[in-house]
């Protein structure tokens, strides 16, 4: 088995901390708009494309059967107008928290600063918008410190998020990486690991520092759920060494 040459980072939750802004956020902004929805909703649903998750979220208010695990199989024109207007607004709060705070989860950076002494590449992926991708970038300059590889959003893909696997693809497309097999998924949402699964990732794992506990992520499937990113270079020198 070919030794692991590629690590798809998820950021907020999982190598930026947010408080769990994130499903704050985006509850707000779907409050404002009279949606019918809980906060625990969007906890369970972050990690994906946010104009397709309110979508789906207004869909499941008017009682249709949806699943989150098929959302992006699933094409509501008729709520795009009015989930265009709630992910605008939501925009707006997300960026303006992400401006005024932002910072890297403990460990995060000590552990791509690892990687790269291993060879291995370093990629972060997210559900947000470039926009909001942007402010966390320029606040933290991963990429001009030279501890990231890569940085994508759903506009990379455009506009196809999780759980899909093509943000993953298109990380090891850019970075040249041939084989799966070399690919580590690590993020604290079920759309995290569905994503680390659809694509076929051979290390597909979750994180408890999130909006997430062990009993929602365990329901999804893992290679294996750490309590933090931190853990994370142990369990690839114990497992994935070889």
């Amino acid at each position: 088995m070919s030794k692991i040459s590629m690590v798809v980072f998820d950021l907020s939750g999982t190598t930026v901390s947010d408080d769990n802004a994130v499903a704050k956020s985006l509850y707000e902004a779907a409050l404002e708009y009279g949606l019918d929805v809980q906060l625990e909703d969007f906890e369970k649903t972050i990690g994906t494309n946010k104009i397709h998750l309110y979508q789906f979220m207004i869909a499941k208010s008017q009682g249709d059967l949806v699943l989150i695990d098929n959302l992006e199989k699933y094409h509501f024109p008729e709520h795009l107008n009015q989930a265009m207007e709630i992910f605008e607004r939501y925009s707006v709060i997300m960026v303006n928290y992400y401006q005024q705070q932002v910072q890297a989860m403990p460990g995060a950076e000590e552990v791509f600063a690892w990687c790269h002494e291993q060879g291995i590449k370093v990629v972060t992926d997210t559900g947000f918008h470039r926009d909001v991708n942007t402010a966390i970038m320029e606040g933290l300059k991963w990429v001009e410190r030279g501890l990231v590889d890569l940085t994508l959003d759903v506009e990379s893909t455009g506009g196809i998020g999780r759980p899909s696997p093509y943000l993953i693809y298109k990380a090891m497309m850019d970075l040249g990486i041939q084989s799966i097999h070399e690919v580590i998924k690590i993020g604290d949402t079920p759309a995290d690991l569905l994503s680390g699964y659809n694509a076929g990732c051979r290390g597909n794992i979750g994180v408890l520092s999130g909006a997430n506990s062990l009993e929602t992520l365990q329901k999804y499937p893992h290679t294996h759920i750490l309590p933090s990113v931190r853990e994370l270079p142990n369990l690839i020198q114990s497992e994935f060494h070889k």
